[in-house]
């Protein structure tokens, strides 16, 4: 269930793999035409080099960016000190649990 299974090449295509003969030189591989005549040994085409750059920064888009960052660092500023609020009104809870804690053993301790 858990072997590979490696698929078998039924009919081989022609194309030749190169072979190492010794560490660092290859052997020569064969560049002609395959057999059928198929153009699979041209390389592909390559893309024009662009003229003009992809990103193109005009007034509205800079100020859409300095917007959109402001309004991000003003969020997280925002769920950071929410966070911090929370932390430190726990906080203060637990002391003043403490404090009674604190209290109600001692007045238990006296009254014995």
């Amino acid at each position: 269930m858990f072997t590979p299974r490696v698929p078998l090449n039924q009919q081989p295509t022609g194309e030749i793999i190169p072979t190492v003969s010794t560490p660092g030189t290859v052997a020569p591989q064969n560049t002609a035409q395959a057999p059928c005549g198929c153009p699979h040994h041209t390389p592909a085409p390559t893309a024009p080099a662009a003229s003009r750059p992809t990103v193109q920064l005009t007034p509205g888009s800079i100020a859409l960016l300095v917007g959109g960052g402001t309004a991000a660092v003003l969020v997280i500023g925002a769920v950071l000190v929410s966070m911090l609020l929370a932390v430190a009104i726990t906080a203060g809870s637990l002391a003043i649990v403490a404090i009674v804690v604190r209290s109600l053993i001692n007045s238990e301790i006296k009254h014995r």
